[in-house]
């Protein structure tokens, strides 16, 4: 549609217009001017204190055969989602079959259900927009559910039966094992997924449960046998914790549960799994990618680290902030100072039962490599000897409590974690312990971490990149730098001569 045209028919006309043009300007200039006087540095600005964060009320309950249950309720859609958690993990499969876990986490949904085939259960799903998933991780397996309220009772019934009865469909193992043949391929396609993955090797060691890769022979290992027999060995009511939270009557739902879940029966000899011990593979040394067609290094230094109920864990997340970010010693002394790289970062960072990393990195260019890894170990060094400021100080407790408060956006999120913290073992309000302690963490206390968990002496270093562009060499780091050979093994070993 065209928009109308005025037509001035007079001088007096034209005036008027011309008067209430300038009127307009003089306004928009005033404003402007009194805007640019009032602009403050971010610095200055004086913010409201943050509100109290409550956990939204929630119900947690017990079946007969095990099965925890948590419900929060959440009306503002007209939505309800579930997670099950469930007690396994990769770390938990042979080491000849690796990959055997993420198989059986897929394949249980793609595989189809005793009463519904795979194309079934995907029209079904598709025909109301909902969504039933399942996925195997490195510690613990999960199978979700998204549905409308309107749908809620035929989409959980899909997800008992994924959960309780699928058949791990032969043909969808095949393609699953074809799509991770074709990973294997792409691994080394990327310089920063070679650093990550070798890194973890250098850490915790080629074979251990953390840091292992699947392999085409790893591959060829699994059968159809081997997923029913890991699903039967986890998959019970009381190695599970079902969340579900949404739009949902509190009553009706317990009877749903009840009535697909309560006549699962539990399986007595379940015991908590063994984890794998981890020591560090390395306490030192200098190792290489070859990359001759890379224009700049992907760098990794560290060491083994440690868990989140370690009571040091709050100063050690200060540390973090004091290091990292717009801001922070990395950033203003590496990229704003020196020049050395658009990136760069130093975490502790661990998990919840067993040693995480405290893990260092970045890209930089080939001929600034060695200068960057000097770098970072000097900010290493400089934090452990120099007490961190005041100003430093409250800046990185500021950002730490400020981004506390988006753990809580959702009644998910929220649901999510008194989920992993019972997974964990952890206690319910381990959150806000976290919160209080970051509050009353001192400089002290930063340099006491720095100076008890850092350990520049057991550094693990790592360089993805061209070694004929890194001048000068990686030899000014270490009188001895050890290769790392990335090529990917064959499925079938070469015959001997």
């Amino acid at each position: 549609m065209k928009g109308k045209q005025f037509k001035i028919k007079n001088g007096k006309g034209l005036i008027y217009v011309l008067v209430a043009v300038f009127v307009c300007l003089l306004l928009t200039c005033n404003f402007s001017l009194a805007a640019t006087a009032e602009a403050k540095h971010y610095n200055e600005l004086q913010l409201a204190p943050l509100p109290e964060i409550k956990l939204p009320k929630y119900e947690r309950f017990v079946l007969q055969n095990g099965l925890v249950i948590y419900l929060m309720e959440d009306h503002e859609l007209p939505l309800v989602k579930g997670t099950a958690l469930v007690r396994t993990g990769s770390r938990l499969e042979p080491q000849q079959k690796v990959g055997l876990a993420g198989f059986t986490g897929a394949v249980m949904r793609t595989g189809g259900t005793k009463n519904h085939s795979p194309d079934e259960l995907n029209e079904i799903l598709e025909q109301r927009a909902a969504e039933v998933e399942t996925n195997i991780g490195e510690a613990s397996g999960t199978a979700s559910f998204d549905a409308l309220s309107e749908d809620l009772e035929t989409v959980f019934e899909l997800f008992t039966q994924v959960l309780r009865s699928p058949v791990f469909a032969q043909e969808k193992l095949d393609l699953a094992k074809t799509q991770v043949r074709g990973g294997i391929a792409r691994r080394n396609d990327d310089p920063d997924d070679i650093a990550s993955r070798e890194f973890e090797k250098l850490i915790y060691g080629k074979d251990s449960p953390y840091a292992r890769t699947t392999e085409y022979a790893t591959v060829d290992q699994v059968s159809r046998e081997d997923l029913l027999k890991f699903y039967q060995q986890y998959f019970h009511p009381n190695n599970m914790i079902l969340g579900i939270v949404g739009d949902f009557n509190p009553k009706k739902m317990r009877l749903l549960i009840e009535a697909k879940f309560g006549d699962w029966k539990l399986n007595p000899k379940i015991a908590k799994p063994q984890l794998p011990e981890v020591s560090p593979a390395n306490a030192g040394g200098v190792f290489f990618v070859n990359q001759p067609q890379l224009t700049q290094s992907s760098v990794l230094i560290g060491h083994l680290g440690g868990r989140f109920d370690n009571p040091d864990y709050p100063a050690l997340n200060v540390l973090n902030e004091v290091l990292n970010g717009f801001g922070g010693r990395l950033f203003n002394e590496l990229r704003s100072r020196q020049g050395l790289a658009y990136s760069v970062y130093g975490y502790w960072s661990p998990r919840y039962d067993y040693p995480g990393m405290f893990i260092a990195g970045g890209q930089t260019r080939s001929d600034a490599t060695v200068q960057f890894v000097k770098a970072l170990q000097a900010e290493i060094k400089r934090i452990q000897a120099q007490r961190v400021t005041a100003k430093e100080l409250t800046f990185a407790k500021d950002s730490t409590l400020n981004s506390f408060v988006f753990n809580f956006q959702t009644p998910r999120q929220t649901l999510s974690r008194l989920m992993q913290y019972e997974y964990y073992g952890y206690p319910a309000d381990f959150l806000f312990r976290y919160q209080k302690a970051v509050a009353a963490t001192t400089a002290v206390d930063v340099q006491r971490v720095a100076q008890e968990y850092l350990k520049p002496e057991n550094i693990v270093t790592l360089v993805v990149g061209n070694q004929t562009a890194i001048q000068p060499p990686l030899t000014q780091l270490a009188a001895k730098v050890t290769p790392i050979d990335v090529t990917i093994p064959n499925s079938q070993p070469k015959a001997k001569n």
